[in-house]
């Protein structure tokens, strides 16, 4: 399920931006109820350093070259200010764990967000690994992402995904996003974005 990146989508990802998570939000203690596989349930958590290679290789397979982050770009956007990754991952053996997606079979995707000073939020990027596609995994993640986000008091949150995108446009329309604008030629290989807004209603 290819999503949406802040720079991207796809791959069951968002091309977007990431950011470091408050210090007094560790992580979320939340089992997740969708089922793939036999019925794995999914933890979200935190990024933790050891994570970065497995992140960057389920990136890799999820975007093509030229929106696939390098390294030095996806622990860029890990690292600015104001920026979290948050992982969902299983208690228990995947019995998916494809070697190119997870080293340790554990993780079925990431999502990486940022919140300004400002009260908006962005969504960098979000990732699912194959064979966790329509399970729920990426629901999951973003629905995590936005109460972060909210934890944050941002009113407001926005992604960007390409054009071509439609199952990250579908995907972004069920959660309640709606296109503001287009970039033109936002993506190296030249194709343009479509800029997704969605108003956060403060808890």
């Amino acid at each position: 399920m290819p999503l949406s990146r802040g720079g991207r989508t796809n791959c069951g990802k968002v091309w977007l931006n990431p950011f470091k998570s408050p210090a007094n939000a560790c992580c979320f203690p939340v089992i997740t109820p969708p089922r793939y596989n036999g019925g794995v349930a999914f933890t979200i958590r935190d990024f933790r350093p050891a994570d970065f290679e497995t992140l960057w290789r389920i990136d890799q397979d999820c975007f093509p070259p030229g929106i696939s982050y390098s390294q030095a770009e996806l622990r860029a956007y890990m690292r600015r200010r104001g920026s979290f990754t948050l992982l969902a991952v299983n208690d228990t053996t995947s019995k998916y764990s494809p070697a190119s997606a997870s080293a340790d079979g554990s993780v079925g995707g990431f999502i990486v967000a940022e919140a300004d000073n400002r009260g908006s939020g962005h969504i960098i990027t979000i990732d699912v690994v194959k064979a966790a596609r329509r399970s729920g995994v990426g629901s999951l993640l973003l629905q995590a992402a936005e109460d972060r986000l909210r934890a944050a008091r941002c009113r407001s949150v926005e992604l960007e995904t390409a054009v071509d995108n439609v199952s990250a446009l579908s995907f972004y329309k069920r959660h309640g996003y709606s296109v503001i604008k287009i970039f033109p030629g936002y993506y190296s290989n030249g194709v343009d974005a479509l800029v997704l807004q969605k108003d956060l209603v403060l808890k």
